[in-house]
């Protein structure tokens, strides 16, 4: 998701439009309310907290746009067309989405841009635009500042060098392939504009955070012998690489740019990112609203309720944290305000739920996929491990709060609809979805089935207000009208579709770096015996350091590319130290998502706080605490993996009885309602300090998978909540009598 930088420029006749927010954006800050519930400056604090996470494009015009969409529709269009029919040979399926990606980042994401802290710092000192600069100083910074509205002499030269590198790569695919290793002078040439053009496209995108990581590792590799003479880091020392062999191992072999990340995203991710702009198009989003509403909206803490379920059924498509609690929480987070939320909790259990589309497959945010890859097992596995963890995560979100508006004593709110009703009338909505769901059980490949899904979708537009319409006063002329619609949002939702994975294809280059270093340098192995070393070979406290370790790494970087990185330097620990690989991935693959909710960088909960009004600080804490299953559930996949239907020899769905994951999953539910419930403090009324103890207590027995630690842990918290109850009765009761007493008379 990307926004356009509306930069004010002087006035003529030939001056370009002023540009418009991108779709996502521009949704959230129309459906903001404005009677008062949200401050006026929070359209512009929201503004600023996405171009902190996804700077600001450049609003071409002309020719460049025409450009710019021809390449995303086109990119959308012939990978749609290859996972319905066969893929293209390898150099050409990854080369071209690397190439396209580049270009089109390039094209679209200015090297510096006017609105940036070096950008308003020229402008102040020069006070003219760059463009007229004509002193040799004046042409220097136009090379790298100019271009607000085309593209600059230095986005000629980067483009160019991607099309002479990518090109190189896939015309010299079997040659590369038959030197194996024994890499020619050119080929280093090649790697080394390759890998410059990859860092610059992170940095333009993603910022300096991830673009210094990439430039860390290719240095490592390069230099990893120098560390023989520094202690502690001695550890990591290795004997290094010659520029020549560490440069084209990270450009051309399988783990580096062209790699692991790349075969992901062109088999799987960007085809469901397509899926996502289809259906937005179509208008069977609404219905992942209007559902919710008329679910959950009338029970206590109603609002809050709908943005959980609504973030469950948006999420498990999007993937996104921060486009979830944008298009969601500018419904949800008003409502929840008006309802009686306190502006820094609303702002805080929208992005809170909306990690949780992360685990919620089918997309699971593109991890399942990843993970497939890694792993080697099957994608329809993972998805059918995935499920329960996810029904838990959101179990645990609209516990704790209802206890929230229990404590607050907030009702629900009558919206009118009924979800008879609205399945009654929207059904047909929810076919793209069942689509997806059905072939993958069936046993058809992700990307084949999100080709038949985006398919429906276009079908699913002739059922949009205006071409029903047509179709019913105009009859067979209302049809072809509609079809001509029809055609214009499909190329729309191509072009969307292609704008809509460039966050992502950003990652590729560095993502490449950093894996290709780990793999080539064996880091990841010391690593592991660091992390054994560490814990003493105490796997609790090695799932801490390992949480401790995905919170840092992950600051600043994608979730996607987090868990990647997390998942090559810690996964061998845990295998070492007894878990099951399939629950080594699942534990690093949740602590992956921390850093969405989790400060000191919580873009979505800033962005839940911007939408409320309310502190951002303040509002990442509390999404923080509506959020904290995501810390459980990794202890319970290493303690308890028949949660994950993985038996005792560590693989799915093998030496395993239904006891065990009956008794796994009933302790897994019990376990985390009455945790939910526990730590929000109140059940019946505010829990004491002495009832929180016994509670707890009580909530540590549920989680065991034993029937009799079960038992009692649920008698435990429920003598709690029948204290609280009698306690609560007793008090009214005496309150009562108090009232009726006559009142003493005076003489």
């Amino acid at each position: 998701m990307s926004a356009q930088t509306p930069h004010p420029s002087k006035s003529s006749p030939d001056a370009p439009p002023p540009p418009t927010p991108d779709d996502d954006v521009q949704r959230a800050l129309a459906a903001l309310d404005t009677d008062g519930a949200v401050p006026p400056n929070a359209n512009e604090k929201l503004r600023e907290l996405i171009e902190k996470e996804e700077p600001l494009v450049r609003p071409l015009h002309n020719f460049w746009a025409i450009v710019v969409m021809l390449l995303a529709g086109g990119m959308s269009a012939f990978y749609i067309y290859t996972a319905g029919t066969l893929p293209a040979p390898v150099q050409f399926q990854r080369g071209l989405y690397v190439g396209i990606t580049y270009i089109l980042i390039l094209l679209l994401y200015p090297a510096f841009a006017f609105r940036s802290r070096p950008g308003r710092w020229l402008q102040r000192r020069i006070g003219e635009p760059l463009q007229t600069a004509t002193s040799p100083g004046g042409k220097v910074l136009d090379f790298f500042f100019g271009g607000r509205t085309k593209p600059t002499l230095y986005d000629y030269v980067l483009i160019g060098l991607t099309i002479l590198t990518v090109g190189y790569y896939i015309t010299q695919f079997r040659s590369l392939q038959f030197r194996g290793g024994a890499y020619t002078a050119t080929d280093a040439l090649i790697a080394l504009l390759g890998i410059i053009v990859s860092l610059e496209v992170a940095r333009r995108v993603l910022g300096w955070s991830m673009t210094i990581i990439g430039i860390v590792f290719l240095l490592y590799l390069r230099f990893g012998a120098s560390l023989y003479d520094i202690p502690v880091l001695e550890s990591f020392a290795h004997r290094g690489r010659e520029w020549n062999r560490a440069l084209t191992t990270l450009f051309f072999d399988q783990e580096g740019v062209f790699g692991v990340m790349a075969n992901v995203l062109v088999s799987y991710v960007i085809l469901f990112i397509f899926f996502g702009a289809f259906l937005r198009k179509s208008g069977a989003s609404r219905f992942f609203i209007d559902l919710p509403l008329a679910l959950a909206g009338r029970t206590t803490g109603g609002p809050a309720k709908v943005a959980v379920i609504a973030s469950a059924l948006f999420g498990s498509i999007s993937g996104s944290p921060i486009a979830n609690t944008v298009s969601t929480g500018a419904f949800t987070i008003p409502m929840m305000k008006k309802a009686g939320f306190r502006p820094h909790v609303a702002g805080a259990i929208e992005p809170a739920a909306s990690i949780g589309g992360s685990f919620m497959p089918p997309v699971m945010g593109a991890g399942a996929f990843l993970m497939a890859e890694l792993t080697a097992i099957p994608y329809a596995q993972i998805v059918l491990i995935s499920i329960f963890p996810a029904i838990l995560y959101f179990t645990a979100v609209l516990t704790m709060v209802h206890f929230e508006a229990k404590k607050q004593n907030i009702k629900g709110v009558d919206s009118g609809l009924r979800a008879r009703e609205i399945l009654r009338k929207e059904w047909y909505m929810a076919v793209p979805l069942l689509i997806i769901i059905v072939m993958m059980i069936l046993g058809y490949s992700p990307g084949y089935a999100a080709f038949w899904a985006i398919l429906s979708c276009v079908v699913l537009m002739y059922t949009l207000p205006d071409n029903r319409a047509d179709f019913q006063q105009h009859g067979l002329g209302g049809f072809l009208t509609s079809t001509r619609r029809v055609i214009r949002t499909t190329g729309e939702a191509l072009v969307e579709g292609g704008r809509d994975t460039l966050i992502i294809g950003a990652t590729v280059g560095v993502i490449g770096i950093i894996v290709g270093t780990i793999y080539s340098t064996g880091v990841g192995l010391r690593f592991s015996d660091i992390i054994v070393s560490l814990s003493n070979g105490n796997l609790f406290l090695a799932i801490v350091l390992i949480g401790l370790a995905s919170l840092v790494l992950g600051m600043g970087v994608p979730v996607t590319a987090a868990y990647l990185i997390v998942a090559v330097l810690a996964v061998p620990a845990l295998t070492d130290l007894g878990v099951a690989l399939i629950a080594a991935h699942m534990i690093v693959y949740w602590f992956s998502q921390d850093s969405n909710i989790t400060p000191p960088v919580c873009v979505a909960a800033y962005a839940g706080a911007a939408i409320a009004g309310a502190d951002p600080w303040k509002t990442g804490w509390t999404s923080f605490k509506f959020a904290k299953l995501l810390y459980v559930m990794p202890i319970l996949f290493a303690f308890t993996p028949a949660i994950l239907l993985v038996g005792e020899g560590g693989e799915i769905l093998k030496d395993l009885t239904l006891h065990d994951v009956v008794l796994s999953y009933f302790s897994a539910f019990i376990g985390t309602i009455a945790f939910s419930a526990v730590t929000m403090g109140y059940l019946v009324r505010k829990t004491t300090w002495i009832e929180w103890i016994i509670a707890a207590f009580g909530t540590f027995l549920c989680f065991f998978p034993s029937l009799l630690t079960d038992l009692v842990g649920i008698t435990i918290v429920g003598a709690v909540w029948a204290w609280q109850y009698y306690d609560v009765r007793r008090k009214a009761a005496l309150i009562k009598a108090d009232e009726q007493q006559p009142a003493p008379t005076t003489s």
